[in-house]
């Protein structure tokens, strides 16, 4: 398993700026090769440490998230990274190794680790390894819900959950799940998707769900509203509701991607 992570640097004087990014009022594609060092921001109460915003609630398009990619230098992180009280955050650890405090148990994670951060909790994060730590990060708003207690935290691996596979696609097409779907304390999922070489969505999905997906591994065609991308690794694209969606796994390897969507709520009139 790879956690495809963006490249950083430039690219030299040489190369011409044509590129395959596409904003659009139903999607947008952030391909790999945009996510360089002039587009990062430094986070308030954060050391050692660059993020790319991929996403962020967008009004008229997606607006119920923000994602990002965190490069955390050796000793940098923060001992309050969240401004936010209704904030919940998920993480995902791409390279490196992450010390994480969730109300004051350390939690060792490496590639792969993945974390719930319910909201209100106090927790710390820190680089505790020789090199950067690379990580993604999914922050939403918790949306309470009458009669229902918000969730608790946790902290897993990709390693250790196992790929639940769809119904009727003999097991090219699996999801792992790191949320039971019928929980409803939680109002948003951060799960990842796996299609074997060949592997697809077989219908142009169309749901009220508001999506970002970044390519893990491998590449795949994409359907995203009436027009067929193709992706690859660290390729993001951000759907707002409502967008037909399908994809077809191209090349070898599985193709894999870190996939948000907003579930198990009312919508607000």
């Amino acid at each position: 398993m790879t956690y495809a992570f963006p490249p950083g640097g430039l690219p030299d004087q040489s190369v011409r700026p044509e590129g395959t990014a596409v904003f659009t009022p139903a999607y947008a594609v952030l391909p790999a090769v945009t996510q360089r060092d002039i587009v990062t921001s430094f986070l308030p109460g954060w050391t050692g440490t660059r993020a790319w915003i991929l996403a962020r609630p967008l009004s008229g398009f997606a607006e119920t998230f923000a994602q990002y990619a965190v490069e955390i230098a050796p000793g940098g992180g923060s001992d309050a990274p969240e401004p936010d009280s209704m904030a919940q955050t998920v993480i995902l650890v791409a390279s490196g190794a992450l010390r994480l405090t969730i109300k004051g148990q350390g939690h060792d994670m490496t590639p792969g680790g993945y974390a719930y951060i319910p909201p209100g909790a106090d927790w710390t994060l820190r680089n505790s390894g020789d090199a950067a730590c690379q990580l993604h990060l999914v922050r939403k708003r918790y949306a309470p819900a009458p009669g229902i207690d918000a969730p608790d935290a946790f902290v897993t691996s990709d390693h250790a959950v196992a790929p639940t596979p769809m119904p009727d696609c003999n097991g090219v097409w699996s999801t792992t799940r790191f949320v039971d779907p019928a929980d409803l304390r939680h109002d948003m999922h951060v799960n990842i998707v796996t299609f074997q070489p060949g592997g697809r969505i077989p219908f142009a999905e169309t749901h009220v769900m508001e999506h970002g997906l970044y390519v893990l591994q491998g590449t795949a065609d994409y359907l995203l509203n009436t027009d067929w991308v193709p992706v690859g690794p660290g390729d993001f694209m951000w759907l707002r509701a409502f967008c037909p969606q399908a994809c077809i796994a191209t090349g070898t390897e599985p193709f894999r991607y870190l996939l948000y969507k907003d579930v198990n709520r009312h919508p607000v009139l």
